[in-house]
């Protein structure tokens, strides 16, 4: 069967895919206060969605610790955060893999302060391959502890 796509200007309608949908949105509140977020959308391929859901968000210091290679990635598949201004809100389409590594280091990094920790994980997250990355982000979103899977995440990223 073949995927009907049209290309809009926020690139391709995914009303039609097999896959699931997620996009980034970024939200400014102040100057040098800003907020990435990964949202999953209703799609055929995920029929109990009703409206977006919340797969992760990240903001202050651990955000500026790896804002070099977030929008190193997002650049790589032709996102440009551009300039922030204060009460600013845009809104991306993101693929399934890009979604799934920003998902995963969002919600590990989130809580952290760490700086050298911090970095361990985001370099151990980034060298994951998709399957693991998938995997570690279903078990943070669908456990009921998420922060005990998180926090083993977290460990074996740091451990010597």
């Amino acid at each position: 069967m073949k995927q009907k796509t049209q290309a809009n200007k926020n690139g391709p309608d995914r009303s039609y895919s097999n896959e699931p949908s997620y996009e980034l949105r970024l939200s400014v509140q102040r100057a040098g206060e800003w907020q990435l977020e990964i949202r999953q959308l209703p799609s055929p391929a995920t029929p109990r969605l009703k409206s977006p859901e919340p797969v992760a968000a990240l903001k202050g210091t651990p955000l500026r610790m790896i804002e070099n290679r977030v929008i190193k990635r997002l650049s790589r598949v032709k996102i440009n955060l551009g300039a922030m201004t204060p009460g600013k809100k845009k809104e991306w389409p993101l693929e399934e893999e890009l979604a799934l590594i920003l998902g995963l280091l969002f919600r590990a990094l989130a809580p952290m302060r760490n700086l050298d920790r911090i970095r361990q994980v985001a370099e151990g997250i980034e060298s994951m391959s998709r399957e693991e990355a998938a995997y570690w982000l279903g078990m943070a979103m669908h456990r009921k502890y998420p922060r005990r899977v998180l926090a083993a995440l977290r460990t074996l990223l740091t451990m010597p």
